[in-house]
């Protein structure tokens, strides 16, 4: 089965090819022109995709060495995201399944996030086998679930107000490094120290004001984005440049030890052994070397997509896709599918 998935809920269009289950193309292009703003600005964002659509989704036909006519199945984001951006995507997939004659798959992007670890792009790959506990993690999400192999998931846990990624981007402007301040932060904590100054940890074990943390998985990074603020108030400007690096490697290390805390947390609690990390947050190295620890510490498996998957991209559309029919959750001939904007956990399965 020829399986082509399209992404575009925010700023990157990307398109894929699954071929018998195997990622054969995944062209991604990713947005520059919202780096001025500091942050992605939702129409440009839109205009982006529509000139960007057709050359990606061609290019990935290409790559694959097929043609249009050789596409059995077309997928496309349907929601979570920018409104505008996910329209883009969900028209164009729509109307190319039309004209061909095809089924066609709405996939929930989040969801997509979710069950990214099973993305194969080679003969043998590593996926869950049984349940698992999912940390999604991105810029506007930050979710933990008890995952099932039917596609089942409960959401156990969610942010209650930034996600993780947007502390990172957030934290990251305070210093001066840019949109996206993510990558940055990354790249400077390895030569800086952790232990230069504890952010705080909202509730989780170390948190003087958290109570009954020890079964609640929902997550808050506003109050340790105020503390960095507070403390650059304090500093002067040529002391916080000295310490830039260890100012990076303290932020990073109190985001990420909340993120691996809720997530042992949470296999622990619900005797599963597996646990995954997906979304951009993931590729984050602190955060898979810190993960990769923990879960050995406590006798856990981790999954871990490889970074090319870990941020927005259209391989993951498309495997969701693929799974979705495996598990007999056919595609449809009918189109005219409603985007949506905001995420709302499906509970008993994919939307």
């Amino acid at each position: 089965m020829n399986l082509l998935g399209i992404e575009t809920s925010c700023d990157e269009t990307s398109a894929a090819l699954l071929c018998d289950g195997k990622v054969r193309s995944n062209v991604v292009s990713s947005q520059c022109c919202h780096t001025d703003f500091g942050g992605v600005v939702p129409e440009l964002a839109s205009r982006e995709h529509e000139r960007l659509i057709f050359s990606i989704v061609d290019a990935a036909i290409t790559e694959a060495n097929i043609t249009k006519n050789d596409l059995d199945v077309i997928a496309a984001t349907a929601g979570p995201g920018l409104i505008g951006a996910v329209m883009v995507g969900l028209c164009f997939a729509e109307g190319l399944a039309w004209s061909l004659g095809k089924p066609f798959v709405p996939v929930n992007h989040v969801e997509a996030h979710i069950f990214s670890p099973f993305i194969s792009d080679e003969d043998e790959h590593r996926a869950p086998e049984g349940d698992f506990i999912s940390l999604t993690v991105s810029g506007g999400h930050t979710l933990l679930s008890v995952v099932r192999q039917n596609l089942d998931y409960e959401v156990i846990g969610r942010t209650i107000d930034d996600a993780a990624g947007e502390a990172f981007d957030k934290t990251g402007k305070m210093l001066g490094l840019g949109y996206p301040a993510g990558p940055a932060i990354d790249r400077l904590s390895k030569g800086g120290d952790p232990e230069f100054c504890r952010f705080p940890r909202a509730l989780t074990s170390s948190s003087q004001t958290s109570r009954n943390y020890r079964n609640n998985f929902d997550f808050s990074f506003s109050g340790m984005k105020t503390s960095v603020l507070t403390w650059l108030g304090r500093h002067d400007h040529d002391y916080v440049q000295e310490h830039l690096a260890d100012l990076a490697a303290s932020i990073q290390q109190a985001i990420v030890s909340v993120l691996v805390e809720k997530s042992i947390s949470a296999a622990l609690l619900h005797k599963i052994d597996a646990v995954s990390v997906s979304g951009g947050v993931s590729a984050n190295t602190g955060l898979r070397s810190a993960m990769l620890a923990a879960c050995q510490r406590h006798g856990l498996d981790l999954f871990i997509p490889a970074t090319t998957y870990s941020t927005d991209n259209a391989a993951m559309i498309a495997t969701m896709a693929q799974l979705m029919i495996s598990r007999g959750r056919s595609a449809t001939n009918s189109y005219g599918i409603a985007p949506f904007a905001r995420f709302i956990p499906a509970g008993k399965g994919a939307r």
